[in-house]
């Protein structure tokens, strides 16, 4: 134990907070790291653009060009990110054998087999999400098409998602998310708000009643509020995707990009947890609109955290980061934004919750204002360097050294 570290412990023990537990919960609390950081959304079963709203800027060398790069690339963010955590993978990314390449409507297991391997040698859980993207056939709609073939398809695709996320629990003995989201919607006013909603509403009944394993596959609903391209009218706006999620017994997810600038998915958890068993999240960064920036160690991300520790409900969220930035180290882009996800709920196990919460309820609210504010100045730092340590990653800045190295020797020779 460092002295930073003993000193740290003995500060925070002075307003009733035990840092060795607070580094128990953190280990405890798995990450889902998304694999379409490293390649900047390209996937492996296609090679036109992205579509759906979807953009990525910037063209930093080193971009993930095939199976073996993006997985080696996932290696070295994973050995800089201390804990155990998850993978999350797109239908986009199936890895075919020769002779087996398929449309996303006919996708099986056995696609999936090498990522399943990559998971189970590192201890990792995996989570999927259908691809309703950058396809020939995701033009403008999908399951809400007024084109029965075309909803067809993609009816079909969810289908084989819900088996390939049923076979990764299955293989792995482990849950498995299975995330929806639609980028249906128009550019300008549309004349029927209501026709979409009811076929996407049909296409998700029709999909979901192929039945699956509950107690292992989690399927949630992701809604949004506008896109490129969709700025006038979403199908899957925020009432319906939780009315519906409500109804059927799915899991709401809220990613804090899909919301007006002025909104903030902070103050909806509360809401939810006392309506859903189970909530999910995908943590980015907005700035604007959904821009996908890295997530930082900022005022959102340590409200979100606080939220779900302040009313011991880590265990109820599948918590996953969503953003894919091609202007910088994408590594980097990976460990940086894993590490301040953590760092925000480490500060969460760090605060007296049941204190600052009873000073709310007697009206105390001088000494509440003062004792939050002055929180943020406690020591972090030497717990966070405690944990990395105890993990056996490098604190601070000092993995930078780490990616920089990996970039000479890999990256720069792509």
């Amino acid at each position: 134990m460092s002295q930073g570290y003993q000193r740290a412990k003995e500060r925070y023990a002075k307003i009733g907070v035990d840092s060795d537990l607070a580094l128990e919960k953190l280990k405890d609390l798995s990450i889902s790291i998304h694999c379409w950081q490293g390649d900047d959304v390209t996937g492996f079963d296609q090679d036109g653009p992205l579509t759906g709203g979807i953009q990525v800027t910037g063209n930093y060398p080193g971009r993930a060009r095939n199976p073996g790069e993006l997985m080696a690339d996932l290696d070295k963010a994973l050995s800089l990110i201390p804990g155990k955590h998850r993978l999350n993978l797109h239908a986009s990314y199936p890895i075919f054998e020769k002779g087996q390449l398929v449309d996303r409507d006919r996708l099986e297991p056995r696609h999936f087999k090498a990522w399943v391997d990559f998971a189970q040698e590192r201890g990792l859980g995996l989570d999927f999400n259908p691809t309703f993207f950058s396809h020939p056939k995701a033009q403008p709609l999908t399951l809400s098409s007024p084109d029965p073939a075309i909803r067809k398809f993609w009816v079909d695709h969810l289908k084989a998602s819900l088996r390939v996320a049923e076979s990764f629990a299955e293989r792995l003995g482990k849950p498995s998310l299975i995330n929806i989201w639609i980028p249906d919607g128009l550019k300008d006013l549309p004349a029927d708000r209501l026709g979409p909603r009811k076929r996407f509403r049909d296409s998700l009944d029709e999909a979901l009643a192929i039945g699956y394993d509950k107690s292992q596959v989690f399927v949630s609903l992701e809604s949004k509020v506008f896109g490129i391209g969709l700025e006038a009218y979403t199908v899957g706006s925020s009432e319906f995707c939780l009315l519906y999620a409500k109804e059927k017994g799915l899991i709401p997810l809220l990613d804090n990009g899909h919301y007006h600038p002025t909104e903030v998915i902070s103050d909806k958890i509360s809401s939810l947890l006392l309506f859903f068993e189970h909530l999910a999240l995908h943590v980015t960064r907005a700035i604007r609109w959904d821009s996908d920036h890295v997530v930082l160690f900022d005022d959102e991300t340590r409200e979100i955290a606080k939220e779900l520790v302040a009313h011991k409900a880590t265990s109820r969220a599948f918590i996953g980061l969503d953003f894919f930035d091609g202007s910088i180290n994408r590594i980097a882009a990976w460990v940086a934004g894993a590490r301040s996800l953590q760092k925000a709920f480490l500060m969460a196990f760090l605060r007296p919750n049941n204190r600052l919460m009873a000073l709310q309820d007697s009206g105390q609210n001088t000494e509440l204002m003062v004792l939050q504010d002055e929180l943020k100045t406690y020591p972090l730092g030497e717990v966070w360097a405690q944990f990395c340590e105890l993990n056996g990653v490098p604190g601070y800045e000092e993995w930078l050294k780490e990616v920089r190295a990996y970039e000479t020797e890999v990256l720069s020779k792509r």
